[in-house]
């Protein structure tokens, strides 16, 4: 005997905790290679996973690129592989914690008629199969877009971040590694960029803790994906001081090294710059994150406002930093201070720079980063760095409300 749950049961089986999750199961969800599969005919396809057990799903499409996001509560995506179901363009991953993610690339206007788990009573394995069917560009941008879950969004809580005076308490930190979950960021040779920096936040955070006087906080604890937006979300409601964004990609010329700090710009400052922001702006795109409300005219305001008010900070911020690093004899960029327009940086309110800790591409570069008494160095000089921006930032505060 088997039962048929709908994607709406499904959702809400995950909201409410019956349903779906009444059956008890040991360990994680796994995809079964063999009774999972992608069918194409003319009109358009049929997608079919087989799953150790049955769990809580969602499944929409979104538009620009079209695609089709399937979100489980939880999947071990470990020993899966996408391109085992046919010639669509498959990624999987965590989306953020607790749920795993599959992103298909459509190539089309495909609208979803029907998504379905079949759930055996006895083994308490699930087959999921969703059907789509070819039709109007216009209509299925109208059905497209993810559902209105309760509590699937992290709240907003906005709070101005201002100079703190002297002794007027911890700085706030919010540190923001890199990628995540469904998006690995750079990869070279074994080495996976969203690893490495949530590996290296962690012992920044320690390090931060030690020099004292700071409050540090993550965006990502775990591999985990976060929007950019959401990031920049993490730091109004832990009312952040500063938000540093850790990454360490890759350039296809292979002849950048070293570190560089990146400001926030609506015209970056080089070619490389611009095209290393819309690499990392697309993430949310490939991770099948849902940009409707994506305003460009919106962000254009978010980039004055920070001009206005926290650009001065952010561009100290940023020298401080590269003097740190610098200072510890650590390997610079040849032009280590650079702008671009990346959307982890808008916030209007909190000065935030993004620190590319040196280039993946480049051997050396990949070295040192897999160095843990490297990293250690490194660490220290961008703590002692902030300590020393900390007080220069307090100081103006303390000249301005004279």
């Amino acid at each position: 005997m088997s039962r048929k749950i709908g994607i709406f049961w499904a959702l809400v089986a995950c909201m409410m905790g019956w349903g779906v999750m009444a059956q008890e199961f040991s360990g994680l969800a796994r995809v079964q290679d063999a009774g999972s599969r992608i069918s194409r005919d003319a009109d358009g396809f049929d997608l079919r996973l087989q799953l150790s057990q049955g769990v809580p799903f969602r499944a929409f499409t979104l538009a620009e690129p079209p695609r089709l996001v399937l979100d489980f509560r939880e999947v071990d995506w470990g020993g899966f592989e996408p391109g085992s179901l046919g010639s669509l363009r498959v990624r999987v991953g965590g989306i953020r914690p607790g749920w795993s993610r599959m992103v298909v690339d459509l190539g089309g206007p495909y609208l979803m008629q029907s998504a379905n788990m079949d759930i055996d009573d006895v083994t308490g394995r699930a087959d999921l199969e969703v059907a789509l069917r070819l039709g109007a560009e216009a209509e299925f941008k109208a059905a497209s877009g993810a559902p209105d879950v309760p509590g699937w969004e992290a709240l907003r809580n906005p709070a101005r971040a201002v100079p703190r005076k002297s002794g007027e308490g911890p700085l706030v930190i919010l540190l923001d590694p890199g990628h995540g979950g469904i998006d690995p960021g750079a990869e070279v040779e074994g080495v996976v960029e969203k690893d490495l920096m949530l590996t290296f936040a962690r012992e920044l955070k320690e390090a931060l803790i030690r020099a004292d006087d700071f409050e540090v906080i993550l965006t990502r604890e775990d591999d985990s994906f976060v929007s950019l937006e959401r990031r920049v979300a993490i730091a109004h409601q832990a009312e952040a001081d500063v938000m540093l964004s850790l990454h360490a990609d890759i350039l296809s010329e292979g002849r950048a090294r070293g570190a560089t700090a990146y400001v926030l710009s609506d015209s970056a400052s080089d070619a490389a710059s611009a095209a290393l922001a819309e690499r990392h702006n697309r993430a949310d795109m490939l991770a099948g994150v849902d940009l409707r409300g994506t305003d460009d005219v919106v962000a254009g305001i978010l980039i004055d406002l920070a001009r206005l008010e926290t650009m001065p900070r952010a561009q100290s911020l940023s020298e401080a930093l590269i003097k740190g690093i610098g200072a510890y004899e650590l390997p610079l960029n040849s032009r280590p201070l650079r702008a671009a327009g990346f959307s982890v940086l808008k916030s209007p309110d909190i000065p935030s720079v993004l620190l590319e800790l040196g280039y993946l591409s480049y051997p050396r570069d990949r070295k040192n980063l897999n160095d843990p008494a490297w990293r250690q160095k490194l660490a220290a000089a961008i703590a002692q760095a902030l300590v020393n921006w900390r007080i220069s930032d307090a100081a103006a505060a303390d000249l301005v409300r004279q």
